[in-house]
């Protein structure tokens, strides 16, 4: 005679991705306290959370290769294991903090304005 199998619930295979609706049993989402420009200091980069919002940039394939190089050069070198994603947004962080901070002589502006 064969067993039967017992097979998940629906419940069991989806869960709420609200946290309005979450249950005791449900880890609770990670939430980060953003506190004011002046009592923390330089904006950091978000890091390794969980995104909600999108933006799509389009690159050449030099400069997707050029991404994918760093990102092998931090794990390589550095034994950082970083993905793409937060490699660009660490280096959007950098190069708006130094706009923010020499404003018409930083390095965006300078090449911004050589184009």
């Amino acid at each position: 005679m064969a067993r039967r199998v017992s097979m998940p619930a629906a419940d069991d295979l989806f869960r709420p991705t609200s946290d309005s609706e979450s249950t005791p049993a449900e880890r609770p989402r990670r939430v980060r306290a953003v506190a004011d420009e002046a009592e923390s200091g330089p904006k950091r980069p978000s890091g390794r959370i969980r995104h909600d919002e999108k933006m799509t940039v389009y690159v050449t394939a030099d400069e997707l290769l050029d991404i994918e190089h760093a990102r092998l050069t931090l794990r390589r070198e550095h034994g950082l294991a970083v993905d793409r994603g937060r490699l660009v947004r660490e280096a959007l962080a950098l190069v708006l903090a130094d706009l923010e901070a020499q404003g018409v002589e930083s390095p965006l502006v300078q090449r911004l304005l050589d184009e």
